[in-house]
């Protein structure tokens, strides 16, 4: 029989957020209030409360029904439309949903866009989606933000005066237009300062991991403690009260000595730290957090928790630089990082925090991430030395979730964690 989930006040708080929000949608029409649906990697939230406007993220609608079990007659819906089998469920998923009526995760119809907002940060499937829903909605303008990849792996002055020249000629006329209101640098800088709060927040949150045991799960878990800044509210007073709040109770656990909290209960034994490379099966979210709880296994480093931002090298949005600020960001998401980037950020998350592994979640239908992951995994068994773990699963279609398939790897997996351990704690006796 599953057990309750633990409601934290963090998690109160978040779902109050979260409903408030799809609430606001579901009234935009008669409120006046106008909508942009744009991007969670690159997303230009706080340009978009600067002009006071709604965010919709089509990715998060998609995981949210996801894990609503609702996505896989989305899906089919699209497929009947005509999109293949092999593009990115996330978009099928989103086109699906808006065919049978655009009902949000909640239940609540979301508002047409009056506005498209391409925040281009690597993954060219997003370019490819807007086109799509551009074709839908016929006559809404689209802004197009298109962000350097760092090739060279660094981002140099040329690269920022090219964001911000498309901030003031290509993105914010297009705002101001649809808005009816003028750009306000002064307002942006205030909801900047409260972006950097948050950001320092959410580092010291995940930083807690370096514990032993870890109070926390930085991939299960840490995709609700990103939600908030991922969705919308970032640069909001709300996002800076919910991480704060939620700092305060990891601290307390960590206090306490205690391990995560999981919706199986709260983990006992710490018996294996894993960082763990490209996004969660959303459709099968608990079954598949179950297995890893199971054997004791707790995830101290994840790169998807790092998809909408880089903020781990000490990027923070900075007020006195607004629209320079606004374009590092975009630059500095995961997906638009290269991959000795990636692989040096792996490295480091595992060596720092300690990981007795690592595994690798390929996604069939996510190029962005899916592209490199057997190079990744290659490149730290031999400079590390570590056990490395390969799963396969999608992101919210459910026919390409195995359950037997994932268990019999991990299986497989963990148990060489444990005769790593087993051999490790034999030469430490010697």
């Amino acid at each position: 029989m599953s057990k309750e989930v633990v409601k934290e006040k963090s998690m109160v708080l978040q779902k109050e957020m979260l409903a408030g929000l799809f609430k606001e949608l579901s009234q935009a029409h008669e409120t006046g209030k106008k909508v942009v649906y744009t991007f969670v990697p690159g997303n230009l939230s706080e340009l978009i409360h600067a002009f006071d406007m709604l965010p919709v993220y089509p990715e998060i609608n998609a995981l949210q029904s996801g894990m609503r079990k609702n996505s896989g007659a989305f899906i089919r819906e699209a497929e009947k439309a005509g999109h293949s089998e092999d593009v990115c469920t996330y978009v099928k998923c989103d086109i699906g949903m808006m065919l049978n009526g655009n009902i949000g995760p909640t239940g609540e119809k979301l508002p047409p866009p009056d506005l498209l907002l391409l925040s281009y940060t690597g993954c060219f499937t997003f370019m490819k989606w807007f086109e799509n829903l551009e074709r839908y909605y016929p006559g809404v303008p689209v802004a197009m933000l298109h962000t350097p990849y760092q090739e060279g792996g660094k981002i140099t002055q040329e690269m920022r005066d090219y964001m911000v020249e498309q901030l003031r000629l290509e993105v914010i006329p297009k705002m101001e237009k649809v808005s009816g209101k003028k750009f306000d640098e002064r307002k942006l800088a205030g909801i900047l300062e409260n972006s950097a709060r948050a950001e320092d927040l959410i580092v010291k949150i995940f930083d807690t991991t370096k514990n032993k045991p870890s109070p926390i799960d930085a991939y299960f878990a840490g995709v609700y403690y990103i939600g908030p800044i991922n969705t919308g509210f970032r640069g909001t007073p709300e996002a800076v009260i919910y991480y704060e709040t939620l700092y305060e109770e990891i601290l307390e656990r960590v206090r306490l000595g205690l391990g995560p909290i999981t919706p199986e209960g709260e983990m006992e034994e710490e018996r294996f730290r894993l960082v763990v490379e490209g996004p969660p099966n959303w459709t099968s979210f608990r079954e598949f957090w179950k297995l890893f709880y199971d054997m004791g296994a707790v995830v101290v480093a994840s790169s998807y928790t790092k998809v909408g931002g880089m903020y781990d090298y000490g990027f923070r949005h900075d007020p006195a630089r607004p629209l320079e600020s606004l374009g590092e960001y975009c630059m500095n998401c995961y997906t638009n990082l290269n991959l000795p980037q990636r692989i040096d950020l792996l490295e480091k998350c595992i060596t720092e925090y300690q990981a007795d592994g690592f595994l690798v979640n390929s996604i069939k239908s996510c190029n962005s991430f899916s592209a490199g992951q057997l190079l990744m995994m290659r490149h730290l068994e031999e400079r590390l030395g570590i056990p490395v773990g390969f799963i396969e699963s999608d992101l919210v279609d459910p026919r390409y979730f195995s359950y037997s398939n994932i268990k019999n790897r991990l299986d497989s997996f963990f148990q060489m964690l444990g005769q790593r351990k087993v051999i490790k704690g034999q030469l430490e006796i010697v």
